[in-house]
C-alpha cells in the first residue's frame, strides 16, 4: 500500500477511536449544563439535602471506577474493538436514559425517589461506559499505531476528549438560549443527555469499518488477520517483520500470567502516572473554574468568559503535545509541563496567602493549564498505553485507569472542604504534587519514543515462565 494510503486509513481508524474519547469529554461535562435543572426538579422538588444533590452530579465517577476497573477483562475477554461498541451502546442507553428515566419505572414524570434513582443509574451506566472508553481508545491506538506516529496519534485521544467537552458546552447553551428557566428546568435539561445519543451512534456505527489491533489477534493466533492490517499500516515489506516481534513477545509462554508476571515495577509507575496526572489539581481547574474565579471576585458573565479562554488555551497546547510528543520524547514535555504547572499553582497559592486578587490569579491559573495540556494530559495516556508488555496490557491498564478515576474522586470531592481551611494552602500542596510528579518521570519513567511496543517490554523483568523455558 502505497505511504500516502496508508497514512490515511490510520489516521481514519484513529478518528474513528477517538470518538471514545469525544463521548468521554462530552459524557462528563454535559452535567454542567443540567446541574441547575436537575436539583430544582428532582432534588428540591423531593426535598433532599445538597448531599443528595452532589451524590447525583457525581453518580458518573461511580461508573468511572467500575468502568475503569473491568476494562481489563472486557479487553482480553471480547478484544479492544468489541469493548469500544460496549462502551458506545453504554454511552447511548445513558444518553436516552438520563433524559427520559421515568421509562424505567413507565411513570408520568413526576419527582419521585425512583426516578431519581433511575437516573442515577443511567448516569453510572454512562460512567462505565467513560471508563472502558478511557482505558481502551489508547490502548486500541497504542496498538494499533506504527511507533514512530504513536506519540501524536493516541495524543489526539485528549483533543478529542476536550474537543467533546467544548462541544457540549455550546449544545447546552444553544438548547438553552433564548428559553425561559421553567421550560430548561422541566424539558430543556432532557435534551441536554439526548443530545449525547447523536455521537454515540456514530461511534457504534462507524467501529463496525474498523480492524482489531494486530497485537490482540496475534495474541488470539489470528495471525492472517493481524499480518493484513500490519500491512496495510505499516506496508508489505516492513509487516512481517513487526508480527514475527509481536509473535516472540507474545508467545513467550502459553500459560495464562499474572498482573505481576513482568515485576511489580511497571504496574506501580502505571498507578503513579495516573494518580500525579489527579493530584495535581487539574479537575479542580476544570470543574470547579466558574467558582475560583468568581472567589476572585469575578462577576458571573466574566468567570465564564475566564473559563472559555481557559477551554481554548487547553485546545492549543494539547495541539502543542501533539505536534512536538514524537519528536520531542515523552520525558522532556512531562518535566517541563511539571515544572510549568509547579509555577503556576505556587503563584496562585502565595497570591491566596496574599490576599491578591485579579489578572496575575487569572495568568498563574493559564499557566498552569497550559503547562499541564502539553504534557500530562495528553502525554499520561501515551505512556499508559505503551509501557505495558502485550500479554497484561488489558489487566495493567485497567488497575492504572481506575486508580485514575479513584484519585479524581478524591481530589473533586476534598476541594471544597481544603478550600474552606485555606486556599493558599490548598494550591500549594497542588504545586508540590507538581514537583513531586517531575521528579517521579525524571527517576523512574522510561522514555517511550520511537520504541516498538514490543521493544519496550525489555526494561521490565521477563517472565519466570519464560526462564525456565529457555533453561
Amino acid at each position: 500500500m502505497p505511504k500516502q494510503k496508508s497514512s490515511l486509513y490510520i489516521f481514519s481508524i484513529t478518528l474513528v477511536a477517538t470518538l471514545g474519547g469525544l463521548l468521554f469529554g462530552y459524557d462528563t461535562a454535559v452535567i454542567s449544563g443540567a446541574e441547575k435543572s436537575i436539583q430544582a426538579y428532582l432534588i428540591d422538588g423531593l426535598g433532599l439535602s445538597s448531599f443528595i444533590h452532589g451524590a447525583t452530579i457525581s453518580s458518573a465517577l461511580i461508573g468511572c471506577i467500575i468502568g475503569g476497573v473491568i476494562s481489563g477483562y472486557f479487553s482480553s475477554r471480547f478484544g479492544r474493538k468489541k469493548s469500544l461498541i460496549i462502551a458506545s451502546i453504554l454511552f447511548l442507553l445513558s444518553a436516552l436514559g438520563s433524559a427520559y428515566p421515568e421509562f424505567l419505572f413507565f411513570s408520568a414524570g413526576e419527582p419521585t425517589m425512583g426516578l431519581l434513582l433511575a437516573f442515577n443509574l443511567y448516569r453510572i451506566i454512562g460512567g462505565i461506559g467513560v471508563g472502558l472508553a478511557s482505558a481502551i481508545v489508547p490502548m486500541y491506538i497504542g496498538e494499533i499505531a506504527p511507533a514512530g506516529i504513536r506519540g501524536r496519534l493516541v495524543s489526539f485521544n485528549q483533543f478529542a476528549i476536550i474537543f467533546g467537552m467544548l462541544v457540549v458546552y455550546f449544545v447546552n447553551w444553544g438548547i438553552a438560549k433564548g428559553q425561559p428557566l421553567d421550560w430548561i428546568n422541566d424539558i430543556g435539561w432532557r435534551y441536554m443527555f439526548a443530545s449525547e445519543a447523536i455521537p454515540a451512534i456514530l461511534f457504534c456505527t462507524f467501529l463496525f469499518f474498523v480492524p482489531e489491533t494486530p497485537r490482540y489477534l496475534s495474541l488470539k493466533n489470528k495471525d492472517e488477520s493481524a499480518l493484513a492490517i500490519l500491512t496495510k499500516i505499516n506496508g508489505s515489506a516492513s509487516a512481517k517483520s513487526i508480527l514475527k516481534e509481536i509473535k516472540q513477545s507474545v508467545n513467550v509462554s502459553t500459560e495464562k500470567l499474572s498482573t505481576f508476571a513482568y515485576g511489580k515495577t511497571v504496574i506501580i509507575i502505571g498507578i503513579l502516572l495516573s494518580v500525579f496526572q489527579q493530584f495535581v489539581g487539574i479537575n479542580v481547574a476544570l470543574y470547579y473554574a466558574p467558582r475560583i474565579f468568581e472567589s476572585m471576585g469575578a462577576a458571573k458573565d466574566a468567570s465564564m468568559m475566564q473559563t472559555i479562554v481557559m477551554g481554548l488555551i487547553n485546545v492549543i497546547f494539547t495541539v502543542i503535545a501533539i505536534m512536538t510528543v514524537d519528536r520531542w520524547g515523552r520525558k522532556p514535555l512531562m518535566i517541563i509541563g511539571s515544572i510549568g504547572m509547579a509555577i503556576g499553582m505556587f503563584g496562585v497559592a502565595g497570591l491566596a496567602f496574599s490576599n491578591i486578587i485579579g489578572i496575575s490569579t487569572l495568568i498563574f491559573i493559564i499557566v498552569y493549564t497550559a503547562s499541564f495540556m502539553m504534557s500530562w494530559g495528553p502525554i499520561c495516556w501515551v505512556l499508559i498505553s505503551e509501557i505495558f508488555p502485550n500479554r497484561i496490557r488489558g489487566q495493567a491498564v485497567a488497575i492504572a485507569v481506575a486508580a485514575q478515576w479513584a484519585a479524581n474522586y478524591l481530589v473533586s470531592s476534598t476541594y471544597p472542604m481544603m478550600m474552606e481551611y485555606s486556599g493558599g494552602m490548598t494550591y500549594g500542596i497542588y504545586g508540590l504534587m507538581s514537583v513531586l510528579s517531575a521528579i517521579f518521570v525524571w527517576k523512574f519513567v522510561p522514555e517511550t519514543k520511537g520504541k516498538s511496543l514490543e521493544q519496550m517490554e525489555d526494561l521490565w523483568k521477563v517472565p519466570s515462565a519464560s526462564k525456565s523455558k529457555a533453561m
